[in-house]
């Protein structure tokens, strides 16, 4: 007979952002396929309270470095993803990201994994920095020696000062359902890691907040 740990409830919030090659604003976002027809990005989490049953998740950083054809919410092809988890994460820590970001912990991250399915070239415990401002106006990530990604809120001649651009409800958000939508401009998009080697300086960024529970 083999025993089964039941998925114990889980709730993290807090901050996710991408920064990728689309040109402003990534059509991905509208459930559209991307501008060049594929697309190379980097996605970031940063965990500002969460929980895995009594394991305390608060503080840590995920980040996946990853490429698809197509539309990612539709028809697609060629999806590769690598992925990077906070290394002050202890063992219980890392067993709850391993099990919330992997999709076998249910909620959200278990639909996006079941759409977009990306064949992983490798998962690594590394340094994470995530930064986001109170006020979003910039947004910034870096694994050491791997990735850069920094980006700054779109504003333009006919933006409120210190308003943000953003779109309510959008028809492709990364972090699920009712989200809000804030754009950016890519100051810094650099990868080399996991076979990926880009730098997509000046292209698209938004930063979506999330708020995912389990294991329902």
């Amino acid at each position: 007979m083999t025993e089964t740990t039941a998925t114990p409830q889980w709730h993290v919030t807090g901050d996710w952002f991408d920064v990728c090659k689309c040109t402003i604003p990534c059509p991905c976002t509208y459930a559209q396929a991307p501008t060049f027809g594929d697309c190379d990005g980097v996605l970031a989490w940063h965990i500002r309270e969460g929980r895995y049953g009594d394991v305390v998740l608060d503080g840590l950083n995920v980040l996946m470095v990853g490429s698809f054809v197509g539309n990612a919410w539709g028809e697609h092809s060629d999806a590769y993803a690598g992925v990077f988890l906070d290394e002050r994460a202890d063992d219980s820590q890392r067993e709850a990201l391993g099990k919330i970001f992997g999709g076998e912990a249910g909620g959200w991250p278990a639909q996006f994994v079941a759409m977009f399915g990306p064949e992983m070239r490798g998962l690594e415990f590394s340094p994470i920095t995530i930064s986001v401002d109170d006020d979003l106006a910039t947004w910034n990530a870096e694994v050491p020696g791997r990735v850069v990604a920094r980006a700054e809120a779109l504003t333009g001649p006919t933006t409120p000062e210190g308003a943000r651009v953003q779109t309510l409800n959008p028809p492709g958000s990364e972090t699920g359902p009712g989200q809000v939508a804030t754009w950016g401009r890519a100051v810094a998009d650099q990868v080399d890691a996991y076979g990926f080697t880009w730098d997509w300086e000046g292209r698209s960024s938004k930063h979506i907040p999330f708020d995912w529970s389990g294991p329902e």
